[in-house]
């Protein structure tokens, strides 16, 4: 269950179609693909394309989390914009877990900005 958050920025989304409040969101709207970059975390939800939406971009937010996850996990969004465990490859780590929970709990995390990844020179 989480506690609360603090948000440094706060900016607004035109929905793509409809959105969760809670979940890792692309600027453009969308959530992002398994593993994909996010722009941030949505505050509320979204029911038709064009609704705007306030996202969480830095601090800390609340988000939905698609597996079990503990105090310092690093996440990474899932296909629906869920926190899911990150896991090796190229991955976006979008945020550290402050709170544990299990699937389908919200829970507090440190949001982790990102302009890309970098990977492993050949």
């Amino acid at each position: 269950m989480s506690s609360g958050n603090i948000s440094l920025l706060t900016l607004t989304v035109k929905a793509a179609g409809a959105l969760a409040a809670c979940r890792f969101v692309k600027q453009d709207g969308n959530y992002p693909a398994a593993g994909g970059n996010a722009f941030g975390v949505t505050r509320s939800s979204a029911a038709l394309a064009g609704d705007l939406v306030p996202v969480d971009v830095m601090g800390t937010a609340i988000v939905e989390v698609g597996g079990a996850v503990v105090v310092d996990d690093l996440v990474m969004a899932d296909a629906s914009g869920r926190a899911v465990k990150a896991t090796v490859g190229s991955k976006f780590t979008l945020a550290k877990v402050m709170e544990a929970g299990n699937t389908g709990a919200t829970v507090e995390v440190l949001l982790i900005p990102n302009a890309g990844y970098v990977t492993a020179a050949s």
